[in-house]
C-alpha cells in the first residue's frame, strides 16, 4: 500500500462515525459492494456525490456509484479504476467500476436499468466486459445505444484532490473520463442493422427504474 494510498485512506477514515466503519467494514467482497449499491435510490439531481457522501445520503447515479465502488474495492487491495461505457446521442453514458480476479475482469455499477450492474469477474478482456453489456444497453425507445468505452482511468491521481470526500474533485474526474481513449465497437453496418430490444428484456431491464432518471431522447421524425 503506496503512502498516497494510505494517506486517501486515513482521511476518509477519519470521517467516518461508528456506525459507517461497521457498514464499510462488512463490503468485504465485490458483490456485497453491488449489494449495498442495489439497495440506494437512484438519483435524479444534476449533481455528484463523494464516496462519503453516498454512504451518507445513501442515493447516487451511476457516476458516483461507481466512484464508490472503486473506494471500497480499493479498500480490497484493488486499484480504483472506473471506465465509461459510450452511447450514440440517444442516450446516458454509463460509469463502471472495475476489478480483477484470477486476471480475469469483473465489474459493479450503480444502473437505473437492471441489466446494467454487477458483471462476475470471468471476462478475460474488457472488450468482452463491455460487450456482456451490449444486449441489455438499450433506451426508453428500446434501441440498443452502446457503441464504445474508454479504457480505463485510475483514481489514484486523484487522491491529492480528496475524491473521497469532496464532492468538488468529482468535475476533475468526470472531465478526465472525457479526454481517456475511447474504443469504438460497432461499424456503421453493424448499426443499420441493429434490432430493438425485445418487449421481455426491455420489461426486465426498467424493473424497479426511476423514472424521472430516464434519459428521453427525441422522437425520431418519420
Amino acid at each position: 500500500m503506496g503512502i498516497s494510498l494510505i494517506s486517501a485512506v486515513k482521511s476518509f477514515d477519519t470521517e467516518l462515525t461508528k456506525q459507517e466503519h461497521r457498514v464499510i467494514a462488512r463490503l468485504d467482497t465485490p458483490a456485497r459492494i453491488q449489494t449495498f449499491l442495489d439497495k440506494l435510490a437512484y438519483s435524479t439531481e444534476d449533481s455528484y456525490r463523494s464516496p462519503l457522501h453516498v454512504l451518507r445520503e445513501r442515493t447516487c447515479q451511476c457516476f458516483d456509484g461507481a466512484l464508490f465502488a472503486a473506494a471500497m474495492l480499493r479498500r480490497l487491495g484493488q486499484p480504483a479504476l472506473i471506465l465509461n461505457l459510450l452511447p450514440d446521442n440517444r442516450d446516458d453514458d454509463h460509469v463502471l467500476a472495475l476489478f480483477r480476479i484470477d486476471g480475469d475482469w469483473g465489474a459493479i455499477a450503480m444502473s437505473n436499468f437492471a441489466g446494467l450492474r454487477f458483471r462476475e469477474p470471468v471476462y478475460r478482456s474488457l472488450r468482452e466486459l463491455v460487450m456482456s453489456y451490449f444486449e441489455l444497453y438499450f433506451n426508453v425507445e428500446a434501441e440498443k445505444t452502446l457503441r464504445g468505452y474508454t479504457l480505463p482511468v485510475n483514481l489514484k491521481s486523484f487522491d491529492k484532490h480528496h475524491w473521497l470526500t469532496r464532492p468538488e474533485a468529482l468535475e476533475l474526474i468526470s472531465h478526465r473520463l472525457d479526454r481517456a481513449r475511447r474504443v469504438s465497437l460497432l461499424t456503421r453496418r453493424m448499426i443499420a442493422g441493429l434490432s430493438l430490444a425485445d418487449e421481455r428484456s426491455y420489461r426486465a431491464g426498467l424493473f424497479g427504474a426511476n423514472k424521472a432518471g430516464l434519459y428521453k431522447p427525441e422522437r425520431k421524425k418519420h
